[in-house]
């Protein structure tokens, strides 16, 4: 039987709200790259990408696997509050002793390396998310699902950050501004948990700390970290090295939209974490694997369509949102898109199901392989191929990640993967490509393609969807139909 504790907050609800949260970490740079890549080039916005991605990590140091583990370990107790507090202690206390020793590491990276020295003030003001992740609790939020207050308190900021970005930006000077911003956007409002944390947790000391119990299971979080954060930020960070600023600017503006993407496939897994840990916690496996199937259907419905959409338009994509200078992100854009569906699988495989049943050593494992494919392939293909070998890297170390996991998975996950109706999708997909294709023959601009040929081709998708009844797809209709016949009542 469904406890009613769960039941207090609805997975629906999450989902929304995590959906929204994770598209404006993305949304919010997409709003201002089209004014921004157009002010910094290439060169400008490649500074800013190659300092985030050497920052983060340092953020992985400091943030040790706890984003991850904390979820967990909250959500286990969420219903006992001094226990609850305690292990938010314990945990914050690891968190900034390890903050404090990485900005000792960082300090002298700075001084040290020659490639940092020359844009020192743009390092040392996008260091400070080291400090922001490490009070912001984030965590603590997540594992008690409080997905509305992230949601709103987080829109808030990037508002007030976006409103600065096109009154302080003007120049190609202002990437260090750029940088700034970016990091007000995205870290500044966990200032905002600090202050509020007092009403899940206790403030004072609550005593009897254990914080050896935290030490395994972290470190192998971390291990994942650092699996996931090498082979996700290596591309940019070996093209930076190897090749120059304006190679980066163009990778980037490729990964801006797939990170879109990606927020959306993905938010779903993330808001079933701390559920998928509780079912588990509780015996409580059928719901587990009910929630599981859907979530595995809910990737291929959501990220084939959006992969084969944003092949078709890349060009139209990367001219709308960064002008002609970025031409050469266009194929670098085509090679990384197929990416979101194995991600958008292993974040369910990984996070929704690996973690809570306890093997995260199989997503590490699976991580240490992508990771290891990636460096193979970018040392291989990057001088040669630049931005186009370092997609192809990131492309063929995803596909690895999901055959790890998949074969660790195989008897669990099998289930899931049978209740997919791929036909249905696969026809659904073909009906869109076929009645939006001919919309890049009008030449009306890159706006009005976009526009245009998006409504065909999810419009298409959706109905042929809806005409041959895919369950998920029903079952989301009529909840949407319900509830707007509820509000007309």
């Amino acid at each position: 039987m469904r406890r009613t504790d769960v039941k207090k907050t609805s997975i629906k609800i999450n989902f929304i709200m995590n959906a929204l949260l994770t598209m404006s970490s993305f949304i919010f740079p997409l709003i201002t790259f089209p004014y921004v890549s157009r002010i910094l080039s290439p060169e400008g916005t490649g500074k800013v990408s190659f300092a985030n991605s050497v920052i983060a990590y340092f953020a992985l140091f400091a943030q040790l696997g706890i984003p991850t583990y904390g979820i967990r370990a909250c959500a286990k107790v969420r219903d006992n509050k001094e226990e609850l507090s305690r292990t938010v202690q314990e945990i914050f206390i690891i968190n900034m002793v390890m903050t404090v020793i990485t900005y000792i590491a960082f300090g002298i990276t700075l001084v040290y390396v020659p490639r940092l020295q020359t844009e020192r003030p743009l390092f040392l003001i996008m260091s400070t998310t080291l400090l922001f992740n490490a009070v912001g609790l984030d965590w603590l939020y997540r594992g008690l699902e409080k997905y509305t207050y992230i949601t709103v308190r987080s829109l808030l900021f990037k508002f007030i950050a976006l409103l600065a970005m096109f009154a302080l930006i003007h120049q190609k000077s202002d990437y260090v501004i750029y940088g700034g911003i970016s990091i007000f956007a995205s870290s500044a409002s966990n200032i905002c948990n600090l202050v509020n944390v007092h009403q899940y947790i206790q403030i004072r000391p609550v005593g009897k700390y254990q914080f050896w119990r935290h030490l395994k299971p972290v470190m192998i979080f971390f291990a994942m970290s650092c699996a996931t954060t090498i082979y996700t930020n290596l591309d940019t960070v070996m093209l930076g090295f190897i090749k120059t600023d304006i190679d980066v600017g163009y990778y980037n503006a490729a990964v801006k939209i797939k990170s879109v993407l990606l927020g959306i496939v993905t938010s779903l897994g993330t808001v079933l974490l701390p559920r998928a840990s509780y079912y588990i916690e509780h015996h409580e496996m059928e719901e587990f694997r009910r929630i599981t199937k859907k979530a595995i259907n809910f990737v291929f419905l959501i990220a084939v369509p959006l992969t084969c959409y944003f092949i078709l338009y890349a060009k139209e994509g990367i001219l709308f949102l960064s002008g002609n200078e970025y031409m050469p992100a266009v194929l670098p854009m085509q090679i990384i898109m197929p990416t979101i569906i194995f991600i958008g699988l292993t974040n369910i495989m990984g996070i929704q199901m690996l973690v809570p049943m306890g093997l995260e050593k199989v997503v590490l494992y699976s991580e240490i392989a992508g990771a290891i494919v990636d460096l193979i392939l970018n040392t291989l293909l990057i001088p040669r191929l630049v931005s186009v070998g370092a997609a192809i890297g990131t492309l063929v170390a995803e596909c690895v990640v999901w055959i790890v996991q998949f074969a660790a998975l195989r008897k669990e996950v099998t289930p899931a993967y049978k209740n997919v109706r791929y036909g249905k999708v696969l026809l659904a997909t073909v009906i869109g490509v076929a009645s939006s294709g001919w919309v890049k023959t009008l030449e009306m601009g890159n706006f009005a393609t976009l526009l245009m040929s998006a409504v065909l081709f999810f419009g298409g998708y959706a109905i042929v969807l809806t005409v041959l009844k895919e369950p998920l797809v029903w079952e989301i209709e009529n909840q949407v139909f319900t509830k707007l016949k509820g509000m007309i009542k």
